[in-house]
């Protein structure tokens, strides 16, 4: 009987292979040997006085040709088996790789390599590599939600933080009354907890103009970026947002556009959430099913309700003032709810 064990950190001495799960575009790369008529993850021995690391990065250079890659630690393993070193623990480092591209010939004793978009049935080592893709799954690195294709995120109160840029609006409105900032925000959160647009509602209470919305007081969540990184290694990343024009150009200017693949703003579709046409407009444009999506959205009225109503998953990240909405029906009842996007990540 075969036994795997999984541990943080070992000695480095100890760690004899490296072992990587790979992925290409979101499908699986998986290699045959020459000898065998069997599947396997890229992998193999550490070579004399060689790093870890670099053991990694080599076999899958070697086994797979792979030539541009990100590649991540994910744990150590153990491997007790009877017919293997006479029943001692061996161990070794398991890694995620996400490949971009490939050497057009293999130098190995790989016959071909294969990208697949189910794993496949026949392992080398079936006692060994389901177990590690398990625990690749447990800590993050390979999706638990696996008819899930594309995650689709508001911007404002979800993946950017709009609290100064609602100060800011709240105090100029003050001014403009002539009421103090606490009588302003006190009677928004009255309405915000009435499932109100509170900062609107007080302005038209207090016959004031809206203030011009400052783009620069906005800043991203701490968590954002870490966010859409990990969940781009395993899903595709959309936009789907009431956003002007360049909505695209602001989020590459926070450095996070490189993580999203399609941006879908309301300035630039002509149509605006809570219209269902612009969460249609995007799964057209993402040839993705509604029952293959998730959206991620802080308002309930403008992500949930409507995403829901066109089949898709949701997800209510309680930040900003959509924090303060009361679910009044099975309606506005999301999928799943979450304190910040940091949450998400264990969801999938």
């Amino acid at each position: 009987m075969t036994k795997v064990y999984f541990y943080d950190n070992v000695e480095d001495s100890l760690l004899r292979f490296a072992v990587i799960i790979a992925k290409h575009n979101g499908k699986w790369v998986l290699c045959k040997h020459k000898e065998r008529s069997t599947w396997e993850v890229p992998g193999g021995h550490r070579e004399q006085g060689e790093d870890i690391l670099d053991t990694a990065k080599r076999e899958l250079y070697e086994e797979t040709g792979a030539i541009d890659f990100e590649i991540y630690p994910v744990c150590i393993y153990s491997v007790i088996a009877q017919n293997n070193l006479d029943g001692a623990e061996s161990f070794g480092k398991l890694f995620y790789a996400d490949i971009h591209t490939f050497e057009k010939e293999l130098h190995s004793e790989i016959e071909k390599i294969v990208i697949m978009d189910e794993l496949p049935v026949s392992w080398t080592y079936p006692e060994i590599q389901p177990k590690l893709l398990d625990e690749a799954r447990r800590r993050g690195f390979l999706p638990k939600l696996d008819e899930i294709k594309w995650i689709f995120f508001d911007v404002g109160s979800t993946l950017v933080d709009e609290s100064k840029v609602y100060e800011g609006r709240m105090r100029k409105a003050a001014e403009l009354a002539g009421v103090s900032y606490e009588y302003v925000y006190e009677t928004a959160m009255a309405f915000y907890k009435e499932n109100k647009k509170g900062d609107l509602e007080t302005m038209k209470l207090l016959g004031v103009e809206k203030p011009e919305w400052r783009f620069e007081d906005e800043i991203l969540y701490g968590d954002t970026e870490e966010c859409l990184e990990k969940l781009s290694r395993n899903y595709k990343i959309g936009v789907i947002a009431n956003q002007s024009i360049g909505t695209a150009d602001r989020l590459e200017n926070f450095g996070i556009l490189k993580h999203i693949d399609l941006v879908i703003a309301s300035a630039e579709e002509g149509v605006s959430k809570p219209d269902k046409r612009i969460f249609e407009i995007a799964l057209e444009r993402s040839d993705c099913k509604p029952e293959n999506a998730v959206m991620v959205g802080d308002r309930i009225d403008n992500d949930i309700v409507p995403a829901k109503q066109i089949g898709m998953k949701t997800i209510w990240v309680k930040q900003g003032f959509g924090k303060f909405w009361k679910v009044t029906s099975e309606s506005e009842k999301a999928d799943y709810e979450v304190d910040s996007l940091s949450d998400i990540l264990s969801t999938f």
